[in-house]
């Protein structure tokens, strides 16, 4: 599957700003799954300062400056990717939960492996993630025990899609997670991190993946421009089968649909947009995500 996808963030401030330095998430990270043909991103006013590098869970980002005032900032990303089928991994055969939790524990004197190392980040406490009894209290009938891992995470996935609605007036990027499951309502980013948290409360590593899903349009319309956004799901770490993905939104494993951008311990490590600005006062945000098969002809949205 081959896509065209454009992200358009428009900042409107109030006053001038005199100042902006911005870390930039918006380029897609390289999988052996993803083949990517260009990705640019255009910004206005252009940047006094620009330098790309990797983050510390190896993502590409880009981190800006501006000197000169502006009362309008515009990033544009544009994409041209390619995403291939995955190797189908039996949810059977990964390893018990139990036996990953234990694998998991600090080993003292112990040698990890370059793999276990990179795992073990995501089975701590995080910004936006905190190991509560909750969770754990919440997410208990889906671990049975003696269940493989990948079956726990697939039952905790299927629990979320079940018992939650979505609903975007329900939450914003401050909202608890322990509210959002009194609430039992909230977005992709809300259902992602409340999966995260009930697995790190049983000591296994999970991680937040953002980037972007293809959306059809309603049955006789045309693709607007504009008309999608972007999205969030889940990976889970298993020694013996590596890391699978899991989207809880849509109950459904994540494959060719779904086009990965960037992973972290939660939505703090890679927001798109991400930084300090001095003056502008009041400001308005605008977000518009388009997410389109290449050979698609796209309208405008109404």
């Amino acid at each position: 599957m081959r896509y065209r996808i454009r992200h358009e963030t428009l900042y409107d401030y109030q006053q001038l700003v005199l100042l902006s330095q911005q870390v930039l998430h918006l380029a897609p990270r390289p999988l052996a799954w993803q083949q990517i043909h260009t990705a640019r991103i255009n910004i206005q006013p252009a940047p006094d300062f620009s330098q790309t590098s990797n983050d510390s869970f190896g993502n590409p980002n880009q981190t800006i400056e501006l000197n000169q005032p502006h009362q309008h900032l515009s990033l544009i990303s544009e994409l041209d990717i390619s995403v291939l089928a995955r190797k189908p991994v039996a949810l059977s055969s990964s390893l018990p939960w139990q036996v990953v939790t234990a694998m998991c524990r600090y080993p003292g004197s112990a040698a990890l492996t370059p793999e276990q190392r990179d795992a073990l980040i995501f089975r701590h406490e995080s910004p936006l993630i905190r190991i509560k009894h909750e969770f754990a209290d919440w997410a208990a009938p889906c671990f049975v025990p003696g269940r493989p891992i990948f079956q726990v995470a697939h039952a905790l996935m299927q629990r979320i899609f079940t018992e939650l609605t979505f609903d975007p007036e329900a939450t914003d990027i401050g909202t608890p997670l322990l509210e959002v499951l009194r609430k039992k309502r909230g977005v992709c980013q809300d259902f992602a991190q409340l999966m995260i948290a009930c697995l790190r409360a049983y000591g296994l590593p999970a991680r937040y993946v953002s980037g972007y899903l293809l959306t059809q349009p309603p049955p006789g319309q045309a693709r607007l421009i504009g008309a999608d956004a972007s999205h969030a799901w889940v990976s889970v770490w298993c020694p013996s089968q590596g890391w699978m993905d899991f989207d809880p939104t849509n109950n459904i494993s994540p494959s060719q649909q779904h086009i990965t951008l960037a992973w972290g311990r939660d939505f703090t490590d890679i927001s798109p947009l991400r930084g300090v600005i001095h003056g502008g006062g009041h400001h308005e945000l605008t977000v518009r995500v388009t997410v389109a098969p290449y050979e698609d002809q796209l309208l405008p949205e109404a």
